[in-house]
């Protein structure tokens, strides 16, 4: 009868275990200490992180409209200016001669102009009621037309000898110093850093997350502050990297620089997401894992990672591991790297 037994006890051999089951047992249900938050229903905000650079959203390139010399030059590289305030000016003698002949050679014209009209029948008196035909036939006789233009001319490039910002910024780009000579390169570059837009790249298939009026966040590397803005226009059309350009516009974002490169953050609220922090879902043989805390034990909940942000998931039960996931569950968020499913557990207090 032993013998019996003894042989029939080699006949079954060694038992076979579940997988899952032998994955659980793997890490040892050790008493952990552990933080846990309720599972809630919220809105998730989704983010798209790209790189860009900024751009003034209001920028000119200054030039002289005469050439010469520079004889006063009050600004500097990064000096503020109002509107209308001088940047630079030329030596104007050259100038200032040709718009006193001209104003000479006016009056001599403007008198044979009347002269004209008299010859015409028309009294100077009475300049008022002449036809304008008349006037034009005046004016083209006596030259009182081509000294009226040539006076203007003679204004505009004394004028043009003053450069103005044409509205408030800074001054970048200067190169040139007191008495040097203009030529046909800009004097400098005027910026409004009050707004910026920011360029940056979409991959075609994030293409309906974006929207116009959407907000975005960027900010330098290595620095910790954040500028919001709104996207203000999409170009509608893919590039052969597969990518779409997207301006954003970033109002009073005094301390960021033209050129600057940041870093875009695009948001989007997704809503009625059950929501986890990073820290609640690991890895268990290459599947997405968190722990839900029940009557002291940590139990083992298979979930998908549906949107991830910086911080956060949306998850879902895995339901083809027989999971259930339902607001309201304490989800552990820390204290879980190596907890098995039936782990003892004790809740650390806030």
């Amino acid at each position: 009868m032993t013998l019996a037994v003894l042989c029939l006890a080699a006949c079954k051999g060694p038992q076979t275990q579940d997988p899952e089951d032998a994955s659980k047992l793997a890490y040892s249900p050790e008493t952990n200490e552990v933080e846990v938050i309720t599972l809630r229903r919220t809105s998730f905000p989704m983010q798209l992180v790209a790189n860009g650079k900024l751009s003034a959203a209001q920028r000119s390139s200054l030039y002289f409209r005469e050439s010469g010399q520079i004889v006063d030059l009050p600004v500097q590289n990064g000096a503020p200016v109002a509107r209308g305030a001088v940047i630079a000016r030329l030596d104007d003698a050259e100038q200032r001669l040709a718009l006193e002949s001209a104003r000479i050679d006016l009056e001599r014209t403007r008198l044979e102009y009347l002269d004209v009209l008299a010859g015409l029948g028309w009294a100077v008196s009475d300049s008022a009621s002449v036809p304008a035909d008349v006037k034009d036939l005046a004016g083209i006789r006596s030259g009182y037309s081509n000294a009226r233009n040539a006076y203007a001319r003679a204004q505009r490039a004394l004028e043009g000898t003053v450069l103005r910002a044409p509205f408030s910024g800074r001054v970048a780009d200067l190169k040139l110093k007191r008495w040097d000579r203009t030529g046909s390169e800009p004097l400098c570059t005027l910026i409004a850093d009050g707004t910026y837009d920011v360029t940056f790249s979409a991959l075609e298939s994030e293409y309906g997350f974006l929207a116009r009026g959407q907000r975005v966040r960027v900010s330098p590397f290595g620095g910790e502050r954040s500028f919001s803005g709104q996207i203000r226009q999409i170009n509608p059309t893919v590039d052969r990297n597969g990518q779409i350009a997207v301006t954003a516009t970033i109002p009073g974002a005094a301390g960021l620089l033209d050129g600057m490169n940041v870093k875009v953050t695009v948001d989007k609220d997704l809503p009625a997401q059950l929501v986890v922090p990073k820290s609640a879902v690991v890895i268990r043989d290459g599947l997405e894992v968190l722990f839900r805390h029940r009557n002291g034990k940590a139990e083992w909940v298979y979930v998908h990672t549906l949107n991830a942000n910086s911080e956060s998931f949306s998850v879902t039960a895995n339901t083809d591991r027989g999971a259930t996931l339902s607001e309201g569950d304490e989800i552990i968020v820390s204290g879980n790297l190596n907890l098995a499913d039936g782990s003892t557990v004790i809740v650390k207090k806030q």
